[in-house]
């Protein structure tokens, strides 16, 4: 097995061809097919199956090429700390939940590079699709938070997916909500005040789940919910609608604006303590982009 091996089947993968992947990679088609072969005899399992229409991962093949986008990852991180790569353009992605923390960490971080010689990419996005991004190495740092009731399961769903989780800050539930709010002069909020007021949440799709929900105290029976799926819309339905959210009480007026307001939430119960912090894959390597973002987000947090 090779590295050029792993590069040739990312391609194949990525293009759902061999025609388009052999031009990809300047190399003929026989000679794209051949190493395929050969590659797949070798590790016993059929990667691809081939049809008129085109190829597709098999079943072997789709868990075969996390391993392969992990080590291809891993190398080119390697490369960029040790090898010069002349015009090649260097790659970072993180991947978060809605954290305006994040993506202005984000932003200082890219700060320090000439965006002529890198690929960003910052996704906002579900619990699911963040462990997903990490796990391929689509994106090399995720940002999510565990509290008492989704930890055992997010835990065991991070080892299965060979990643890790580090924590960067502990905080109490906050209630976030637009100036004009009815609410938003108190010193604390509690559920009973709530109860008339839509609480907002950000979907998470097809594998929907409690313990993948963004917000603290998603099995609450909330009398009154609205999903939405980015920031912004969120922020807007706060003001249209008089709605609100559960979140850590970091937000950033700079991106979101200085329309909407953080109410300490009173609850009182164990489960009710954040633990934010980042994913990466175990053992990893972190690029040079990585280490100043995390850097970034600690100064933000005052850490």
């Amino acid at each position: 097995m090779t590295l050029q091996q792993l590069k040739y089947i990312l391609a194949i993968s990525e293009t759902g061809s061999m025609n388009k992947a052999s031009e990809q990679l300047y190399v003929s088609q026989p000679s794209l097919t051949s190493s395929v072969q050969e590659l797949e005899k070798e590790i016993g399992i059929k990667i691809f199956h081939r049809s008129g229409r085109g190829v597709t991962l098999t079943n072997d093949g789709a868990e075969f090429i996390q391993y392969a986008r992990q080590v291809v990852g891993q190398f080119d991180v390697l490369a960029e700390k040790y090898i010069s790569k002349g015009g090649i353009k260097k790659k970072f992605g993180v991947s978060t939940q809605h954290y305006s923390f994040a993506v202005k960490a984000f932003v200082e971080m890219v700060k320090h590079f000439d965006t002529s010689e890198y690929e960003f990419a910052v996704r906002e996005t579900k619990t699911a699709e963040i462990i997903s991004d990490v796990a391929t190495l689509r994106s090399e740092i995720g940002i999510i938070y565990l509290n008492d009731f989704n930890r055992k399961s997010l835990t065991k769903l991070l080892s299965s997916n060979g990643l890790e989780f580090h924590t960067l800050t502990k905080c109490s539930p906050f209630v976030y909500l637009w100036k004009g709010h009815p609410l938003a002069g108190e010193k604390s909020i509690n559920f009973e005040q709530l109860a008339d007021y839509p609480c907002l949440s950000f979907e998470q799709g097809d594998r929907s789940s409690f313990y993948l929900a963004e917000e603290i105290l998603s099995t609450n029976e909330y009398q009154r919910i609205i999903k939405a799926n980015d920031r912004a819309t969120m922020l807007n339905l706060m003001i249209g609608l008089d709605g609100y959210t559960l979140c850590s009480g970091i937000i950033c007026e700079e991106l979101n604006g200085s329309d909407y307001i953080a109410v300490p939430f009173d609850g009182g119960s164990a489960d009710e303590i954040m633990e934010i912090g980042y994913i990466t894959l175990k053992n990893v390597i972190l690029s040079e982009m990585a280490e100043i973002y995390i850097s970034e987000i600690k100064s933000y947090l005052g850490l």
